[in-house]
């Protein structure tokens, strides 16, 4: 029989594991919020702590990574337990590289606010709004145990691909006219680049919340319902 002593360390170990992701996501969320901020709005120095604070969120995941490795080898998790272990490190994963997009984000931000600004960089904002949606519904779908929401987030990354596609369709027309401005519309199309592959980590975070709560891999799955 296992003791109480075990199960109280289990138990807390659990926990903190879990409070580890929420924080990450809630910074990795954070950071691209600032980021697109500090595009809009031509802050240097917002840009600079986008930069500065991803270190944060790279500590966050080596130690998820480290908590999730003891958790596996003292406690021997089975069933929801272990789905739980599995999904938080694939999670945290993703949410390292939302992080790394909100840098680059914020890194062309900062070439940019040293030049004359563009009219056309609103267009960024639909996108992004709809990103961070994905997002916090992803990190909701985990958090509140709805496997179908996460499952949900397949279908709504896709009205965000056309609007990838739209919008660089747009700034590509802007390079071709040779305005002197082709180095900044690059800086935007990868800003817009960064933002759909945003889209597509939070698909995945939902596809791990879908895991956890109904054991079911959707990945490269035709079948998406969650019964």
């Amino acid at each position: 029989m296992t003791s109480p002593h075990i199960l109280q360390d289990f138990d807390h170990a659990i926990t903190t594991f879990r409070g580890e992701l929420l924080s990450m996501a809630g910074k990795a969320r954070h950071n691209l919020e600032r980021a697109i901020r500090a595009l809009l709005e031509r802050n240097e120095e917002l840009a600079n702590a986008v930069i500065a604070d991803d270190n944060d969120v790279d500590d966050h995941e080596r130690r998820i990574d480290e908590l999730g490795m003891e958790i596996l080898t003292r406690f021997h998790p089975l069933a929801s337990d272990l789905r739980l272990v599995i999904s938080a490190m694939k999670i945290s994963g993703n949410l390292e590289r939302i992080s790394d997009h909100a840098t680059n984000i914020a890194k062309r931000a900062r070439k940019m606010s040293a030049r004359a600004e563009i009219q056309e960089i609103t267009l960024i904002e639909p996108l992004y709004t709809l990103a961070d949606q994905l997002l916090r519904d992803a990190i909701a779908s985990f958090t509140d145990h709805d496997a179908r929401l996460g499952a949900s987030l397949h279908d709504r990354d896709k009205e965000l691909d056309r609007m990838h596609k739209s919008v660089t369709a747009v700034y590509g027309e802007r390079i071709e006219n040779q305005n002197g401005r082709s180095e900044d519309y690059l800086h935007l199309i990868l800003v817009v680049r960064s933002l759909e592959r945003v889209g597509d980590l939070a698909v995945n975070i939902g596809e791990d919340a879908v895991f956890l709560e109904a054991a079911k891999d959707l990945r490269h799955s035709k079948d998406r319902s969650i019964s």
